[in-house]
């Protein structure tokens, strides 16, 4: 029989770290599904599914006709800079320097580090895998580099999860927590959608930057986590 006075310490210390465990449990899966994507993607087997769904997008007469009316169209390419170097950039930059005002230099440097990072990460991906885009007359917007994966995606997820996570640091209030992170989580999700909306990306490579974006977010929330329980911080 298992002894409840030997597991009662494990049993509390488990609930004290739940966010924890659940965090490395998310940060295992992240990463294996962006490993199954990218293996399945470099033997070509995502192609027809691809396609096919870049296709329902389209009208059958015209495949640069997207469905929808004219404003839907607009508004994906709006919600679409919010995954863009530029944008995304201001927005850290802006954030990082509110941190440093506030003395937060610990929150400051982790969003610096993660997005800077995530750039670099993005890119080696992309000359790794160095996959075609969708063809011309699919895109509605300009895109350049390689397509895999979506950097929209991926640094969408990095820097809006890395908000949310940090924002989520500074709340007391539970509702608050669930908030940031189901806003940041949207966010990062629409970008991703506008993507394929927009006939720039494969849905494959808006997946594997969903993935591989999350691990990342996932990774340095982690480190911040694991510092705060070596060092914590002392705020003046």
């Amino acid at each position: 029989m298992i002894d409840g006075r030997r597991m009662g310490p494990w049993l509390a210390w488990a609930r004290r770290e739940v966010g924890l465990l659940a965090g490395l449990l998310g940060l295992a899966v992240a990463v294996q599904t962006f490993l199954a994507i990218a293996d399945e993607v470099a033997e070509g087997e995502t192609r027809r599914i691809d396609l096919a769904i870049l296709l329902s997008l389209r009208s059958r007469a015209d495949p640069s006709v997207p469905p929808g009316p004219a404003w839907l169209t607009t508004a994906a390419m709006d919600v679409t800079a919010l995954g863009s170097l530029t944008v995304l950039g201001l927005v850290v930059l802006f954030v990082a320097g509110l941190f440093a005002a506030l003395r937060r230099w610990r929150e400051a440097g982790v969003l610096l580090a993660a997005s800077v990072g995530g750039v670099m990460l993005s890119q080696g991906l992309k000359a790794l895998f160095g996959r075609a885009r969708p063809d011309a007359s699919l895109q509605l917007v300009d895109a350049i580099n390689a397509s895999f994966p979506s950097g929209h995606a991926m640094l969408s997820a990095v820097v809006w999860l890395t908000l949310g996570a940090l924002v989520a640091r500074f709340a007391e209030r539970r509702r608050v927590k669930v908030f940031a992170l189901a806003g940041a989580a949207a966010v990062t999700l629409l970008v991703g959608l506008s993507r394929v909306y927009l006939g720039v990306h494969w849905p494959s490579d808006v997946l594997a930057g969903w993935s591989i974006g999350g691990a990342w977010a996932l990774a340095w929330w982690l480190a911040a986590q694991g510092l705060d329980r070596w060092r914590p911080v002392q705020v003046k």
